[in-house]
């Protein structure tokens, strides 16, 4: 590779790490170990850092970062002050890093440099933090959870000494110095990756999931009634349908989402009734909304989300609705503006039902019986109605029984079948 800046530039990162697990590499990020801004920008690299100096490749546009290291000048995220200076060696750079698979390098002719063990532990599967500044930064608990929900299937674990010091920056107030925009961003790549549930319990292990998601974290030791949920606790319960949304929607974010957000109602079920959960889909709502609120999710999470803690029995019952109710239903999902929505929600109640002990495998008939209700209701012509319609402001009311005809005549037809 031809470079104006010598042979001191290295890869580093996730494109190391991805290549010794035989993972397609798709950002390549470098290190350019004694030089300065100027040089970089006369050489024609654009600066687009705010912190610290980076800069982007003028052909290529891949990320230059110049050597650094950091020291702790306060809470959270942001409590940093950056050394770029020429005299930063790679070693001191890399030794900054999160963990030990995260800090190689590889030279331009492609020889690894890897002080800290790095390769080792991608062979024992195991992430490791490379020393105790992994302290300093709480985003860095937000990274192992995200690595682990990418990286459980192949075998990876926390490395023992990694989760204690997780532990004690939970117990040192570090966590509740993390931004919401942050938490979410970490959090969202950990829902599209391939096991999601890893996310939440790597937060469990160390005691961040009670202060970042204490909704989900309210969840575990919530006991459920054993015939509809052999799993019995509600925590596992969630995590079992986090599963299945990976397995058959995978990399879908939003309904991984949802997944974890289903259930918030019955940590709130009054103990005296305990294990039947009466009513906790309207009970969901607010701390659904109250998760979303905080985290600031995309508008499109929270709508989704909301709509399978408030309708998600709905769904598994729907055999046993009335036309009126199934009509109530359908409206509420909004299936006639939002039909990619609506099969969302059904695939989230999918997942729902088979995320049981023993039930993993089963069919779910009500998606093909509601697909069914609303393709019925799509049927009714408006306009025609509309036009047909001498008042008005009738028009609602009439398009609205005209809806509830085609729905009475497609359930009479299929409890017929």
């Amino acid at each position: 590779m031809n470079t104006p800046l010598g042979k001191n530039v290295y890869l580093v990162g996730g494109a190391v790490r991805d290549k010794r697990l035989g993972i397609t590499v798709k950002d390549r990020d470098w290190v350019v170990v004694g030089s300065s801004p100027e040089t970089l920008a006369n050489a024609g690299y654009k600066p687009v850092g705010k912190d610290f100096p980076v800069f982007l490749h003028p052909e290529s546009h891949e990320e230059y970062a110049l050597a650094r290291t950091e020291r702790k000048s306060g809470r959270g995220y942001h409590g940093f002050t950056f050394n770029t200076d020429s005299g930063v060696t790679l070693e001191e750079d890399l030794e900054r890093r999160d963990l030990t698979i995260n800090a190689m390098a590889e030279t331009l002719d492609g020889e690894l440099i890897d002080p800290f063990n790095g390769a080792k532990d991608i062979e024992n599967r195991v992430l490791r933090h490379v020393s105790d500044a992994f302290l300093e930064d709480p985003v860095r608990i937000l990274r192992v959870a995200k690595f682990m929900a990418r990286f459980a299937h192949l075998g990876f674990t926390v490395a023992p000494d990694t989760v204690k010091l997780m532990q004690s920056m939970v117990s040192n107030g570090e966590v509740d110095h993390l931004v919401p925009e942050r938490v979410w961003q970490e959090m969202h790549n950990a829902l599209g990756s391939t096991t999601p549930r890893a996310f939440i319990e790597t937060l469990q292990a160390c005691g961040a999931l009670k202060v970042l998601l204490p909704e989900a974290n309210a969840l575990f030791g919530v006991p459920q009634r054993e015939e509809y949920h052999p799993e019995i606790d509600t925590g596992i319960h969630t995590l079992m349908v986090m599963d299945q949304c990976a397995m058959l929607a995978s990399g879908n974010a939003s309904i991984a989402y949802c997944a974890l957000c289903h259930d918030f109602g019955k940590a709130l079920t009054p103990t005296s009734e305990l294990p039947a959960h009466r009513g906790h889909e309207e009970r969901g709502v607010e701390p659904t909304n109250n998760l979303s609120d905080r985290l600031r999710v995309p508008k499109q999470f929270k709508q989704l989300a909301t709509l399978v803690t408030r309708w998600h029995l709905h769904a598994h019952r729907a055999f046993e609705l009335t036309p009126k109710t199934l009509h109530k239903l359908l409206l509420a999902l909004d299936v006639m503006r939002k039909p990619e929505r609506f099969e969302d929600f059904l695939m989230v109640c999918m997942c729902d039902m088979r995320g049981r002990g023993g039930q993993e495998n089963n069919e779910y008939p009500q998606l093909a019986y509601l697909q069914g209700a609303a393709k019925a209701i799509r049927s009714v012509d408006s306009g025609k109605i509309a036009a047909g319609t001498e008042d008005k402001l009738n028009i609602p009311e009439a398009i609205r029984l005209a809806q509830r005809d085609a729905l009475q005549t497609y359930t009479r037809k299929n409890q017929q079948n």
